[in-house]
């Protein structure tokens, strides 16, 4: 199944309401990958320009988008962005087939 890596944002009331009524957020969100046959292989919180990191495995990427949609529609969030990891074995195959790729510049 492929991964995915989520950065995610609260929004100041969100902060507000944990900081009132502290809860451990990733039950959550292992509760929403699993609804779509997915799986939760981490949750992280972190200083710098997102509040927190999850990485998920889910069935394909419309079962992701679905859960991604869920979650950034709830309104707790300032900002999720999600991003599809590539394994080693699927760049290689990527970078074998780049070369058929037949790529002209701009102006060229």
């Amino acid at each position: 199944m492929p991964l995915y890596l989520s950065r995610f944002s609260y929004t100041p009331e969100t902060w507000a309401r944990l900081t009132v009524h502290p809860e451990d957020r990733s039950k959550a969100a292992q509760a929403y990958i699993e609804s779509v046959g997915g799986k939760l292989h981490g949750f992280w919180y972190a200083f710098g320009t997102h509040d927190g990191y999850n990485l998920w495995e889910a069935p394909d990427n419309v079962s992701m988008a679905a859960v991604a949609l869920a979650i950034s529609g709830g309104g707790a969030l300032a900002s999720f962005e999600t991003t599809v990891l590539l394994t080693i074995d699927e760049t290689m195959d990527a970078l074998r087939r780049a070369e058929q790729v037949q790529y002209r510049p701009p102006g060229a």
